[in-house]
């Protein structure tokens, strides 16, 4: 019997992976999809969802005044104006990921590479966002405001003055050309 895997009827409409998967015996993400959303239409029916994605941020005001900014203090105001409107979507969308991984307590006792726990790491990871914007703004201010001093060379102090060759042992021949030559 031929494999149907080579007959070009049957692989109209797949993709590369599918046909791979195919041939393993194993369902690609995009079949795993499929299947759930053609088995989650009557719960959907009960249950509607916006179709359109959740609304975005207007950036455009950010972006004009980030442009415009003519020092790190300016440009920190944005960013920092930025965080803040952003932070209650991440909070939600963490908050979100935190119920699906506690959903009918499948969470408690889970391995650490288990979804409920990579979903709890997504959760904690959407709100690093905030954190570490915040961590790269700062240290643009420290540098604008508060640099390091620089360190200050002391003079005779032997700490400071660059390593020299040690001195020549006593009795040692002297170094260099022979006489003569």
């Amino acid at each position: 019997m031929p494999d149907t895997d080579f007959e070009l009827y049957y692989n109209v409409g797949r993709d590369a992976d599918q046909i791979a998967a195919a041939r393993c015996g194993v369902a690609t993400d995009r079949d795993l999809l499929c299947w759930a959303k053609r088995d989650a239409e009557p719960f959907l029916g009960e249950h509607p969802l916006p179709d359109t994605p959740l609304p975005g941020p207007h950036l455009a005001p950010y972006h004009d005044a980030l442009v415009a900014a003519q020092t790190p203090a300016q440009a920190s105001a944005v960013t920092q104006h930025l965080l803040d409107a952003a932070e209650p979507v991440l909070q939600a969308v963490s908050d979100y990921l935190l119920s699906a991984a506690r959903w009918r307590g499948q969470n408690r006792g889970a391995e650490p590479e288990s979804p409920p726990k990579m979903l709890m790491a997504a959760a904690s990871r959407s709100l690093d966002v905030l954190a570490l914007a915040h961590r790269a703004d700062l240290a643009i201010l420290r540098a604008a405001y508060d640099p390091a001093p620089a360190p200050k060379a002391r003079v005779n102090d032997p700490a400071s003055t660059p390593p020299a060759l040690p001195p020549a042992p006593p009795h040692a021949p002297p170094t260099g050309p022979a006489p003569g030559r």
